[in-house]
């Protein structure tokens, strides 16, 4: 029983120290110039994703990782409340609105973090949905079947560092919450799960694609045209504002023409796993309101996976560049009403 007595004690002054070294952090932090501050930020969130892939690498239970994520959001919780406010405007006017519809999505089974991809924002009418690959949400062949994700979504309207992490179930009741689609050639890789806006965090900050970024406004596309890739490859994005990256690109086939009869046209762009997901916008050349807003861009495709051929030579050839976009006008009927 002595044992068992110190054990106790032992554990409670151990709570008691972190609980001194909580209060302790953001009083130091709080010291830091504005500069230091951020660098600082974007110090921990390199070195938290370098340890996250080395215990994702390694050997470890489920209750360890989801103590390190638990400490992760909490230690970046405590460092975007006390940091600087550098926006002092709305930042749908301070930031492109296009950056806004993207988010960063990441995958799990339970508590095991599986996979990092992007997605986007669609609405029609007054439903919201997320956008991304279907083999984000199931992948059969590879054995990918996570059963949550997590998503960023801003939660200022005048500080982009503030955040929060939502999470989406991808079952109820046993059966899948996303829709999927099929066309004659098969399954199409385009996926999309309904928001309940009552459900998301309180101030959300986000933008969103309608049937009209669908329309081409009487304007040609065609191949060669400039295209846009947003989304988060490898991960990578502003950690500070949580804000994507931008990949140029071009239409590399006969738009309007489904490729090898899929309903995909392709791209040549520089692509990294990650960037499943991603929009494949077009800016118009008969813009409409200010370059802050969505009215510019045409939503062409959801950028899927990368072309390449089964007889290329490794050593020899380089690879293709060439990437999958399926046509974005599948979204009409996954998102069409009952």
């Amino acid at each position: 029983m002595k044992n068992l007595q110190e054990a106790t004690e032992r554990i409670c002054e151990l709570k008691g120290s972190l609980v001194a070294l909580d209060a302790l952090l953001p009083a130091l932090l709080e010291t830091l110039a504005p500069n230091d501050h951020a660098a600082l930020a974007r110090s921990f969130e390199a070195h938290a994703e370098a340890a996250r892939t080395v215990m994702l690498n390694t050997t470890m239970s489920d209750h360890v990782m989801a103590a390190f994520e638990r400490d992760v959001a909490r230690t970046r919780a405590v460092l975007a409340s006390i940091a600087p406010s550098a926006l002092t405007t709305d930042p749908r006017l301070a930031v492109e609105a296009v950056l806004l519809t993207t988010t960063h999505i990441r995958t799990y089974n339970g508590t095991h973090l599986s996979t990092g991809a992007s997605g986007f924002f669609f609405r029609r009418d007054e439903r919201l949905f997320l956008v991304s690959n279907r083999h984000v949400f199931i992948d059969e062949p590879s054995g990918h079947t996570p059963d949550r994700i997590e998503i960023e979504l801003h939660t200022d309207a005048r500080d982009l560092t503030r955040y929060a992490t939502f999470s989406i179930p991808l079952y109820g009741n046993g059966l899948a919450l996303w829709r999927q689609a099929a066309d004659t050639a098969g399954p199409v890789d385009v996926a999309v799960i309904e928001l309940q806006a009552n459900r998301l965090p309180a101030g959300t900050v986000l933008e969103a694609f309608d049937p009209s970024h669908l329309a081409n406004e009487e304007e040609d596309v065609a191949i060669g045209d400039t295209l846009m890739v947003i989304g988060f490859p490898l991960g990578f994005h502003d950690t500070v504002h949580h804000l994507a990256v931008a990949r140029s690109a071009s239409i590399a086939s006969a738009y309007g023409v489904r490729f090898q009869q899929q309903g995909y046209f392709l791209t040549d762009a520089r692509t990294h796993r990650g960037s499943s997901g991603a929009p494949v916008l077009r800016r118009r050349r008969r813009t409409r309101g200010a370059s802050s807003s969505l009215s510019p861009w045409q939503l062409l495709g959801v950028h899927s996976t990368r072309m390449d051929m089964r007889t290329r030579d490794l050593l020899e050839d380089e690879s293709l560049g060439l990437n999958c976009a399926w046509y974005a006008d599948v979204l009409m009927t996954l998102t069409h009403p009952g």
